[in-house]
């Protein structure tokens, strides 16, 4: 996992919606609150998900997902999800996410989620050059500001 600064965060704390019945995370509880964080940055960064096809031609995918809990975790724990780039390849790129418990700053998760880009009709396309600038300055460390439209 990388160890670079946090390209976005976010804080919430656990529900019940998010514990089993013994107050205790449910295993896939994570993964939308890590989607949610990853969403959210490339809408920041104009690059709207649900625009993507008709305004710039392709679309980004979720191919593979993982997750790893360190610490148990449970009912009303605050969390900060923090979003760092991993990976880049010619068709897919590794989105890293960090999930660290404020009270004690423990990483009690980690988790990836692998995006693949692909053509509106779902073929995978090298990533388009409008995403690769991102992705090369987040991965040199220097993301471009939120608030230039790409």
């Amino acid at each position: 996992m990388s160890d670079t600064a946090p390209l976005h965060q976010l804080e919430f704390r656990l529900s019940y919606a998010d514990t089993d019945p013994a107050g205790i995370l449910y295993y896939a509880a994570w993964f939308p609150w890590m989607e949610r964080l990853q969403s959210e940055w490339f809408w920041m960064n104009g690059l709207r998900q649900d625009q993507l096809a008709a305004e710039h031609g392709f679309w980004s995918v979720t191919c593979h997902t993982e997750c790893d809990y360190l610490v148990p975790v449970g009912l009303f724990d605050h969390i900060r999800a923090e979003l760092r780039v991993g990976r880049v390849g010619r068709r897919s790129f590794d989105m890293l996410h960090h999930l660290v418990r404020t009270e004690d700053q423990r990483l009690v998760g980690r988790g990836l989620i692998r995006v693949v880009t692909v053509t509106p009709s779902g073929e995978s396309t090298p990533i388009p050059d409008l995403l690769r600038r991102h992705l090369d300055a987040w991965v040199q460390g220097h993301p471009l500001p939120a608030d230039v439209s790409p």
